[in-house]
């Protein structure tokens, strides 16, 4: 309507005819664009309307006229069908898109802010252009053996491997529930990719637990090793003191999986990851330094560090990650803050000679 408008208005006051006039098919052509077809077609109808009183005015003769209205008539019938069919299209993306959201449900079920005695936050980026959900996983729960996690990353990325990762997350959540042991937990998943991956396939994770109070159990089976931030703000990586194969690997390999047990105090947060985070790179192929990002940003609230950690990623790839991404970070809270109901904002926990960076409290 602009469009046809500021023609219009130009023309009335030049006077310029023939000259301007043509230039109203611009109208239904662009709200072909935005507009369903009746949208179109009214636009098409104001500016032929339009169209004859100014060439009537100007005196233009009347077969030039009718060329132009015709020529009007026919980008108004085309853009009123090119709308119809993209009405269409874009209800068939919604449906696709609900059964993404659905699948994505059912593979990556949505974390709590609190799961056991633990604040917890997620963020997760998918490589597949407009997929929410790839080849990494995560899982988090409370059973009656404790805490249980697991976050992985499955050979290759986007779509193609989310048959293993939701292989792997449903074979978790089963023996998480059944199993006492944590080990146990490992061998069942372990089984059921040596019965459903190829050779070449394997699937790098940590599987946690917290059976008992002050103290968190790992197995790192081939994973990147997670952080963990102490109650003063110290970062240090925790490497695994027993290496285990990728799963399903280990019939490759004469190493079977150990325990790692880690004591995990009041104020203690740790972060697990996938190596699509710290592969990340910059347009100067320099990589992301997690370890520097998570201390500038850490805080007592897991949501607003993750949030404050996964902007600064894009920002240091430029906007886009080309690797799937997984951040898990869980916190135990200090005995004040759980004896204490959150009203405010959290304090910042930063280490010495260093400034918190901005926050966010938007999760996956």
């Amino acid at each position: 309507m602009l469009v046809v408008s500021v023609i219009a208005i130009v023309d009335l006051v030049g006077g310029a005819g023939m000259i301007w006039l043509p230039m109203l098919a611009a109208g239904p052509a662009l709200a072909a664009t935005t507009n369903g077809p009746r949208g179109v077609f009214c636009v098409g109808l104001i500016g032929a309307a339009l169209g004859a009183s100014l060439g009537a005015r100007d005196g233009i003769p009347g077969p030039e006229l009718a060329a132009v209205l015709s020529a009007l008539v026919a980008v108004t019938l085309a853009g009123g069908l090119a709308s119809a069919m993209r009405g269409r299209r874009e209800r068939v993306l919604a449906d696709v898109r609900s059964v993404a959201e659905a699948a994505q449900h059912a593979l990556l079920k949505p974390v709590p802010a609190t799961v056991g005695p633990f604040q917890v936050a997620v963020r997760y980026s998918a490589a597949a252009a407009e997929a929410r959900i790839g080849g990494d996983l995560y899982a988090l729960m409370s059973t009656p053996y404790g805490v249980r996690l697991i976050v992985g990353d499955v050979r290759g990325k986007g779509l193609p491997a989310v048959g293993t990762a939701a292989l792997v997350t449903g074979v978790f959540r089963e023996a998480a529930y059944d199993e006492p042991d944590l080990l146990a937990v490992v061998d069942r998943i372990e089984r059921s990719l040596a019965r459903n991956l190829g050779h070449d396939d394997f699937v790098t994770a940590i599987v946690a637990g917290y059976p008992e109070a002050g103290e968190l159990q790992m197995v790192n089976c081939g994973h990147a090793p997670p952080l963990l931030v102490r109650g003063s703000g110290d970062v240090a990586a925790v490497e695994p003191t027993h290496p285990t194969p990728p799963l399903g690997l280990r019939a490759l390999s004469d190493q079977t999986p150990r325990l790692q047990s880690l004591p995990f105090a009041d104020g203690d947060q740790l972060l697990l990851y996938t190596d699509g985070v710290t592969e990340a790179r910059d347009p100067g192929r320099e990589f992301y330094p997690l370890v520097d990002g998570l201390a500038r940003h850490v805080s007592d609230d897991p949501a607003g560090t993750l949030g404050a950690l996964h902007g600064e990623l894009l920002d240091h790839v430029g906007g886009r990650l080309h690797d799937d991404a997984a951040l898990l970070l869980i916190r135990k809270p200090t005995a004040d803050e759980a004896a204490v109901p959150r009203t405010s904002a959290p304090k910042s926990v930063v280490p010495a000679g260093r400034c918190a960076g901005s926050s966010s409290t938007e999760t996956v």
